[in-house]
């Protein structure tokens, strides 16, 4: 819950370029934390996964 004796300022143009350049590289580290992922779970389950009857 937000204290209602705390006062918030607007970003400056600044903070919104520093912000928005911080969540890009967060975005892109989780993307490639999953991709890593899916890549050794096939790995680690081998080729042949991809090949099964349906």
């Amino acid at each position: 819950m937000l204290d209602p004796k705390v006062e918030y300022r607007p970003l400056t143009p600044e903070e919104e370029a520093r912000r928005r350049k911080r969540s890009v590289a967060i975005a892109l580290a989780l993307g490639a934390m999953v991709l890593l992922f899916f890549v050794l779970t096939i790995a680690k389950l081998g080729p042949q996964v991809l090949n099964r009857p349906l």
